[in-house]
């Protein structure tokens, strides 16, 4: 006798199908980036004190990336749905749970649930999973009455293609650059800062005898008189910057610790920027490729520098292995990650506005480069 089978209620199928939803937007927005999603992954590692699995930060973010979409998609086509349903329930919980930490304690700044496309406060991040969470639940007490009429093999075989094409995506965007990019260096975008000659300094300063405080505008404050400045000592700043339009927070400078990011960001015409955060990580061919890009580059008089935040004596146990006969200049880490999602990377800038980005498995070769820079 054939099995009855139950209609699926109106109501669970919108839970259902809005949980799928965001299980698969949320998987393909972190799919993107998996690099990035693994800076996340140690974020949370070194909050929780498991150094030990950092190392393994990459591998976990594959996993998490590749478990949240086949969730997804088994859960909003109804494949294998009731070990679907216990596993969308399982991880929301998890998650709601490390998310009330993060809200209450701060531990990390930003979960990263939607990669960078989406920004969510940890408390908003919270609350968004309270919503998810009762949703699983109702789906996972009435999954009996969510039953697919494929048979048990094709529902196997779908999930495994599925979930094979979508590691294959998340792969390609590691292997190369996101195929879209949410930061602030994307293609296109002029990274040139305005208004910064509208920034205003404020100083403050005590009268020693009386305790009484004023704040000036700099340099509109008796600084030349001796007697006044006997009298008053120095408090602090604050710098006013309304009006300032900041396209990005990187700060560069060279070994003697002259800043020189307007000077480098800001280069008249062409400007290439090799990204390295770190020398000990960087992929030793992709080190070699740059080296002849720059060489094809200084021969027609192209500015090409680099960026690391590896310290001096990293450069000099470097610099003849890799040939590193270009100016080296040192950036933050976090900020040089955000660039570039490569080790090493390329940067190209023109008058400020960033015209192309290479991972080290698509550096151009010199007939590219040149019919780049032809006019």
């Amino acid at each position: 006798m054939p099995k009855k089978h139950i209609k699926e209620n109106t109501f669970i199928a919108i839970f259902r199908i809005l949980i799928g939803l965001v299980f698969i937007f949320s998987s393909f927005m972190k799919g993107v980036d998996p690099l990035g999603t693994a800076y996340r992954v140690e974020d949370y590692l070194e909050a929780y004190g498991m150094y030990w699995l950092l190392d393994g930060a990459l591998a976990i973010s594959f996993f998490l990336i590749s478990v949240e979409f086949l969730l997804g998609i088994a859960i909003i086509l109804k494949l294998k749905v009731r070990l679907a349903a216990l596993g969308v329930l399982l991880i929301m919980f998890f998650f709601t749970v490390l998310t009330w930490f993060d809200a209450r304690y701060t531990l990390v700044p930003d979960c990263g649930c939607f990669g960078d496309a989406i920004k969510l406060s940890n408390w908003e991040t919270f609350y968004k999973n309270i919503v998810l969470v009762l949703m699983a639940v109702v789906v996972f007490f009435k999954r009996k009455t969510i039953a697919s009429r494929l048979p048990q093999w094709t529902q196997s075989v779908s999930l495994m293609i599925f979930t094979g094409a979508f590691v294959y995506f998340v792969f390609y965007n590691y292997n190369h650059l996101p195929l879209l990019d949410f930061r602030d260096w994307k293609e296109g975008k002029d990274m040139r800062n305005t208004g910064e000659g509208r920034a205003k300094t404020f100083v403050t300063y005590r009268d020693k005898q009386t305790g009484e405080e004023k704040e000036y505008l700099s340099p509109d404050y008796p600084w030349n008189d001796s007697a006044w400045m006997a009298r008053w000592e120095f408090v602090g700043q604050r710098v006013d910057e309304s009006g300032v339009v900041r396209k990005h927070e990187l700060y560069i400078e060279d070994d003697a610790g002259n800043e020189l990011t307007k000077a480098v960001i800001e280069h008249p015409g062409d400007q290439f920027l090799l990204i390295s955060y770190d020398l000990d990580f960087a992929d030793g061919e992709g080190m070699l490729k740059a080296a002849r890009i720059f060489h094809v580059l200084d021969e027609q008089g192209i500015a090409f520098d680099m960026l690391s935040a590896s310290d001096t004596g990293l450069i000099r146990k470097y610099k003849e292995v890799y040939q590193m006969d270009y100016p080296v200049y040192f950036a933050d880490d976090t900020e040089l990650k955000a660039m570039i999602r490569s080790n090493p990377g390329l940067v190209w800038l023109r008058n400020g506005v960033v015209m192309k980005k290479w991972h080290y498995n698509d550096f151009p070769d010199r007939t590219e480069l040149e019919a780049l820079l032809s006019p």
